[in-house]
């Protein structure tokens, strides 16, 4: 095998934005924010969705409807009806 070809591999802590949940696991990713973790400094990545928000997994039904865009595509590729 070939040496120093593979990303090293970080002691992380993944936060979910919308409930506060943290996550302990490994990443290859880092951040500049740390913190220490039962003796393990560990980086902190903040994410806005995880496994404990994200729709697929709690079964939650969420719509969400910004600035009237349902609005503004159904006007717009709506039929127009002659007659």
């Amino acid at each position: 095998m070939k040496k120093d070809i593979h990303p090293k591999l970080n002691s992380v802590t993944f936060v979910d934005v919308s409930t506060g949940k943290k996550f302990n696991t490994f990443s290859t990713a880092s951040s500049k924010k740390t913190e220490n973790v039962a003796g393990i400094d560990r980086h902190v990545l903040v994410r806005d969705i995880t496994m404990d928000s994200h729709p697929a997994f709690t079964g939650e039904k969420r719509f969400v409807d910004t600035a009237g865009r349902v609005e503004k595509f159904q006007s717009k590729f709506s039929r127009k009806r002659h007659g």
